[in-house]
């Protein structure tokens, strides 16, 4: 087996014990932010002192910029899912139980469809594990990097969207308006500059996260609104979407095929 297929491997163990059972819901379903919190550093520490090859730039660094990509996120999963910047603790879960239920039409005594569980899994899926991808597969295969760019860029536009529609601050508006679109957004237009021929590619990454945002969306009122499946086939979807980007490779300068 070559390492390739060791890290892949690795990194589904990786995981596969983070969800099962669902992350031990007795403490990760409920604490998975703080614990991304305090890994930053680490993640930093372990990144920069195994570092090296040095460029020119940041954003034409793609490793280093699926690291600050991840980083970039958890920061924005403390605002979104910890304390916001109003200081409420955990304020994401309860707005968007109420935005949906609102839209929705339903009673006041109906309970949400978002869960504990499914933010624990949406996050840890469609972040930490394209994270982890794009960081592994980088330099060599750019589109999990786009990928994990246009997840952050799209998540980013729907925070200040909602923030528009609503006239009102929403969890993770800020880190969506100061950190994710300037982030994401210089990344894609260095890779347009250096690397002209990815184009495909990064149309490609964005309807990747588009439909990422489809999924987490309309999986949720599936499985939890209108019940046409157990929560746990929502769950595998998500992880299933997530590792879609692992299984394109740059076999030529614009050429996304399979590996």
């Amino acid at each position: 087996m070559d390492n390739a297929k060791i890290a892949f491997a690795a990194i589904l163990l990786l995981f596969l014990m983070l969800w099962t059972p669902l992350g031990q819901s007795t403490f990760l379903v409920e604490n998975w932010m703080k614990v991304g919190t305090y890994a930053v550093p680490f993640i930093l520490l372990t990144f920069f002192s195994s570092r090296t090859k040095q460029t020119d730039s940041v954003l034409t660094d793609i490793k280093l910029m699926a690291v600050l990509l991840l980083v970039a996120y958890i920061i924005h999963q403390f605002e979104e899912h910890w304390v916001d910047f109003f200081g409420h603790q955990y304020a994401f879960y309860g707005d968007v139980n109420r935005l949906i239920l609102e839209v929705l039409g339903a009673p006041e005594a109906a309970v949400g469809p978002l869960t504990p569980k499914s933010i624990f899994v949406i996050n840890t899926s469609l972040v930490w594990l394209i994270g982890t991808i794009a960081i592994w597969r980088s330099p060599d295969h750019i589109f999990p990097s786009l990928a994990m760019a246009g997840i952050t860029l799209v998540n980013g536009i729907s925070h200040i969207v909602l923030g528009i529609a609503k006239q009102s601050y929403n969890p993770g508006l800020l880190t969506a308006v100061f950190i994710f679109l300037p982030l994401a957004i210089a990344f894609y237009r260095q890779v347009l500059i250096n690397i002209p021929a990815v184009k495909l590619q990064i149309v490609v990454s964005m309807i990747w996260a588009v439909v990422a945002h489809i999924i987490m969306v309309v999986g949720l009122l599936a499985a939890n609104w209108f019940q046409l499946f157990p929560e746990y086939v929502y769950f595998a979807i998500l992880i299933i979407w997530s590792m879609v980007p692992v299984f394109f490779t740059q076999s030529s300068p614009g050429t996304v095929v399979p590996p």
